[in-house]
């Protein structure tokens, strides 16, 4: 999203075509339409409430652990100064350094 836009606008498009139980995110994406969204689809929203939300919603904590799991990965990632610069053109090509990156940390 441009800087100016708010991440939450962006989940709609990017969830809409996907199966899934369960979307972990953090406080931001804690909205009302996001939540009934999921409600529809059946799936489980591991999702912090905001400090300002008047009647607080209930969050499995245990399961909102496993988001540390994804971001460490992006972290990882990121150490590849070619991945997180992105030096590559094409999305072919920076796609193909993804898989490069991902290969060579998994045989560390």
């Amino acid at each position: 999203m441009p800087g100016q836009r708010h991440d939450s606008v962006g989940v709609a498009p990017l969830l809409k075509d996907l199966d899934f139980a369960a979307l972990l995110a953090d406080k931001a994406f804690d909205s009302d339409v996001i939540r009934a969204d999921l409600d529809d689809r059946g799936a489980v929203a591991v999702i912090p409430p905001k400090a300002n939300r008047a009647v607080g919603i209930p969050c499995d904590f245990e399961m909102y652990k496993w988001r540390h799991l994804v971001e460490n990965l992006f972290c990882k990632i990121k150490e590849f100064r070619r991945i997180a610069t992105r030096y590559d053109k094409t999305d072919e090509s920076f796609k193909a350094m993804i898989h490069l990156v991902g290969i060579v940390l998994a045989t560390r």
